[in-house]
């Protein structure tokens, strides 16, 4: 079958790698233009972009995909498919309509749970045990086309967003062949899905990372690890900001107050919540590389008693 693939991300390469590399062909690659980053703020090319030059891929960049004269251009290659993944635009009626089947999107959750830009963050915050992908038919809604196959993972107790990131960056790929091997086959059944049951993942914010204290300590170790790597989350204790890396939870006490350091040995820093404690075993201070709380202790002063800033919570999932 001849192919479009349109990604831009890190997640999407190995989506990317499994197509190259099987019996169908990838007449050309669709990807973000080059960005600045860094301190220097060179331009950077995305991870897709890369893997298709390294592999003699034809890349197309354009600042619009659904641009006439670029829809145009692509029409001229005829394919049979357009596979989707994290490409970081809005695709028009006029791409969505130009390949002979349809337009595939990989989704990175359960559809119709976590349509959205950051699935793979709230399934880890709201304490979900699985995840999974889904390959889509794209319509003009977001997240809204018919279910085509999905494949489940399961997300395991010390996930972070990150870890789950790859599982499913993995699995993009051999669910994306076998979509299009029971498409050619004629078994392939779309399933529209039901929007009574869809939530809404919204776009992460650095002020997401911001800990309220006043919740579960379960509750907060979940956000910590679905805000992992990015944007972290984080708090305020003497005036400093500090980013909680890693976390455990463990009993807490009657006299517990929610934001108030407990305990304090080598191994972690205590705080009191809602329900039980969090000890904090990694940490990384404003400007400085991520650290076990021992070092980190080796040169700031924290003992029980000392109090970290509270604030509202930031918005969980929403129904649609």
């Amino acid at each position: 079958m001849k192919l479009i693939f349109m990604g831009t991300p890190e997640f999407a390469v190995p989506t990317l790698r499994t197509l190259h590399e099987s019996r169908h062909s990838v007449l050309a690659v669709v990807t973000q233009p080059d960005r600045p980053k860094g301190r220097g703020q060179e331009m950077q090319a995305s991870p897709v972009k890369r893997y298709a030059l390294d592999n003699g891929l034809h890349v197309y960049q354009p600042a619009k995909a659904s641009a006439p004269d670029f829809v145009a251009e692509l029409a001229e290659l005829k394919p049979d498919l357009i596979v989707v993944i994290a490409y970081g635009q809005i695709l028009r009626e006029n791409l969505l309509s130009l390949p002979k089947h349809f337009c595939m999107n990989i989704h990175a959750s359960l559809l119709p749970r976590y349509r959205g830009a950051a699935p793979i963050n709230w399934a880890i915050i709201n304490g979900d045990r699985e995840s999974g992908v889904t390959t889509m038919k794209m319509d003009k809604g977001m997240d809204t086309g018919d279910i085509l196959l999905m494949k489940t993972v399961a997300i395991e107790n010390e996930d972070t967003a990150q870890q789950l990131h790859d599982k499913l960056s993995e699995a993009g790929g051999p669910l994306s062949l076998e979509t299009i091997d029971q498409l050619e086959s004629g078994q392939l059944k779309f399933i529209p899905q039901n929007d009574a049951e869809a939530t809404y993942a919204s776009k992460l914010k650095k002020e997401d990372g911001f800990l309220r204290w006043d919740q579960p300590a379960e509750a907060i170790r979940n956000r910590v690890r679905g805000l992992e790597p990015w944007p972290g989350a984080f708090g305020f204790l003497k005036g400093k900001r500090l980013r909680f890396c890693k976390v455990e939870t463990g009993p807490g006490e009657p006299d517990d107050t929610p934001g108030t350091v407990m305990r304090v040995s080598d191994y972690g820093i205590e705080i009191g919540t809602l329900k039980d404690r969090i000890i904090v075993t990694e940490i990384q201070p404003e400007g400085k590389k991520r650290m076990a709380v021992k070092s980190y202790l080796l040169g700031h002063s924290v003992e029980p008693g000392d109090r970290f800033d509270v604030s509202t919570a930031p918005a969980h999932e929403e129904k649609l």
